[in-house]
């Protein structure tokens, strides 16, 4: 039986050897995760990534590169999550603007300070994409710069078989 994949886009931004995160409330847990969020219907991958960041951190995102795509199905209620992962810089940032409802804080963690942070991970694929892009995944956003997958495959989700 086909399930159905949650198409999400994640932002993986470095300064200085710091990734940017946000510390997020979710079913009243603290976990941290890159700026991501939902694809929304007729929105492409590349205007939902600079939407979530903007929405989540206050921060303007330029995508530059794919890290990779991503599968995980969440072990504690069977979603599957199928996750873009994109590089790139962050430029003006709004200190006055409101964040989205659950962030409770952004910051700028090495990768060492991640992993030694109590607060868990909101998945595996946060680590995951940080480590592909620490070990140089870059690939071109040509290929999937206006894909709107909705609108591709004439459903609100991805199927996926097996």
């Amino acid at each position: 039986m086909p399930r159905i994949a949650d198409v999400t886009v994640a932002a993986v931004t470095e300064t200085h050897g710091r990734f940017l995160l946000v510390e997020e409330r979710i079913n009243r847990r603290l976990v941290f995760n890159q700026p991501a969020g939902h694809v929304e219907r007729g929105e492409t991958l590349l205007a939902a990534v600079v939407r979530e960041v903007q929405e989540e951190t206050a921060w303007q995102f330029e995508p530059q590169a794919l890290v990779g795509v991503y599968a995980w199905r969440n072990p504690q209620n069977g979603r599957v999550f199928l996750r873009f992962a994109f590089t790139g810089a962050v430029t003006a940032h709004d200190p006055h603007a409101r964040l989205d409802r659950g962030i409770v804080a952004t910051h700028w963690l090495s990768r060492a300070e991640l992993k030694a942070r109590e607060t868990p991970l909101r998945s595996p694929l946060v680590m995951r994409c940080i480590e592909d892009y620490l070990a140089g995944a870059r690939r071109e956003l040509a290929p999937i710069a206006s894909l709107d997958l909705s609108a591709a495959l004439g459903v609100e989700a991805v199927e996926l078989t097996g």
